[in-house]
Order: structure tokens, then C-alpha cells, then sequence
């Protein structure tokens, strides 16, 4: 899988004549990049237009200099990889049958899968560890598993972008862990880029962009002291970040004043 390079470029987007993205401008390369800000910053915002699935008023962004708006729809689906915040439960399909449609974009609506398809199945719901309820109904399970499965679901599409919207969402703490694992293996050969409201975990990406307002406060490693200055001030000094420990910073409330 070739690596794939985005590029957002003055991005304007209203919703509802509020303008709720402001001139957004970053690059993403292969690596994992954290999106955190507070309620209303725009990061999901953010993250569907980087899709292709909201078109911006203002700007545009580009997959490997190729424009995702100008982009069809299956070359975009076999290039971006999709994680919605609250994804939808449809019908009555199995988990397996459920990751199998991450690889629509490569069969089409009625070709049968080969073997590469069902390798690449297998391979993603290994790697979310939900090989166990396969042929289990996804609406017979709990919002953790079938977090897991649309993950595993993302994963299948082999797309070398992933977009994932509050990927922790439901999860158990050992399985948030599970999955930071995960993200931190995917970043040596995807560009991953997740929108995530715990800080600690976000401050374990590569890369941290930091929104508030619809505009970018800060675009950094999860090191630099001027990111850390932009994480506090955007969440009104609520928090603090931790660098005195040694290894990576964490994020801690502040309730010492």
C-alpha cells in the first residue's frame, strides 16, 4: 500500500450560517495525528470535510495532490477509510458481514469477494480482536464490540487514509488501551488521523492539531511546549499538561485553584 500525503488548504465551512471551520490549513502525512479541542471546535467538522463527505465553501483538500471533491466516489472510498462518531446498525448482518462491505469499493455491488477479500476480513478483525462474535447479529452486540467491528470495518477497505471520529467511543479501558496500540501500529504505514477528547491518549499520537472556534490554535508534536500553552488556553485552563514525568506528557484537571 503506497503511503498517501493530505493536504487541507484555507478551509471554510458553514453549517447553519455559523461558520464553524475558519481557514483551516494543515498537512498530513503518514503518522498518527490527534484532533482535540473543546465541544463545538469543529474537529468532526474537521474530519468529514478531510473525507470528502462535506464539501467546504471555501478551500479545498487534496489526496496525493488529487482533489477529494473532484475525486469519484469509489477511488475516493479505496483512498479514505471512514469512522464515523455514531455509526449506524443495519439490518440484521453478522460482524463478518459487516466488515466484508469495507470491501465494496473494491468488488462492486455484486461481484463475489476472492480470496484477497476474505484475507483482508480476516486480517482486520484480527487485528480489532473481534474475530470471536463473527457470526454473531451486530445489533445482538454491546456498543463496545461493535465499535470494534466498524473499525475492523474501516480497516478492511485497505484505504491508506484513516478518518476516525472518537474511535474510544464505548470502549473499556483495556480496550481503549488495545486500540492506541493499534493506532500506534497503523501509523507506520497509514495516515491516520482521529479525533479524540481524551488528551493523554491524544498527547500518544505523533502529531496534535488543536482547535477551538473553527480556527487552529496550535499544530505540533505532543512535546512542544508551545502546543501544550495552546491545549490549556483552549480548554480555558481547565487542564494542565504534565511534562515532568519523563516519556510522554499527560493531560491533568486542574483543581488546585
Amino acid at each position: 500500500m503506497k503511503p498517501a500525503r493530505v493536504e487541507a488548504r484555507d478551509l471554510g465551512v458553514q453549517l447553519g450560517g455559523r461558520a464553524v471551520l475558519r481557514g483551516v490549513s494543515c498537512l498530513l502525512q503518514p503518522g498518527w495525528t490527534a484532533i482535540v479541542g473543546p465541544n463545538g471546535a469543529g474537529k468532526s467538522t474537521l474530519l468529514r470535510t478531510l473525507a470528502g463527505l462535506l464539501p467546504p465553501q471555501q478551500g479545498d483538500v487534496e489526496v496525493d495532490a488529487q482533489s477529494v471533491s473532484r475525486m469519484p466516489a469509489r477511488d475516493r472510498a479505496r483512498r479514505i477509510a471512514w469512522l464515523a462518531q455514531s455509526s449506524a446498525v443495519t439490518g440484521d448482518l453478522t460482524a463478518r458481514e459487516t466488515v466484508a462491505l469495507g470491501r465494496l469499493a473494491h468488488l462492486g455491488l455484486f461481484a463475489a469477494p476472492t480470496r484477497a477479500d476474505e484475507d483482508a476480513v480476516d486480517a482486520a478483525m484480527r487485528a480489532t480482536e473481534c474475530e470471536a462474535w463473527a457470526h454473531r447479529r451486530l445489533q445482538a452486540l454491546s456498543g463496545g464490540e461493535r465499535q470494534r467491528v466498524l473499525l475492523a470495518r474501516a480497516l478492511a477497505t485497505g484505504a491508506p487514509v484513516l478518518l476516525l471520529d472518537e474511535p474510544t467511543t464505548h470502549l473499556d479501558p483495556p480496550h481503549q488501551v488495545a486500540l492506541a496500540r493499534l493506532m500506534r501500529h497503523l501509523a507506520a504505514t497509514h495516515t491516520l488521523v482521529s479525533v479524540l477528547h481524551d488528551l493523554t491518549l491524544a498527547l500518544r499520537a505523533d502529531r496534535v492539531l488543536v482547535l477551538r472556534d473553527g480556527l487552529l490554535q496550535a499544530d505540533g508534536a505532543p512535546g512542544d511546549a508551545g502546543l501544550h500553552a495552546a491545549l490549556e488556553a483552549s480548554f480555558g485552563h481547565a487542564i494542565r499538561i504534565d511534562a515532568s514525568r519523563g516519556g510522554r506528557p499527560v493531560a491533568l484537571p486542574r483543581l488546585d485553584d
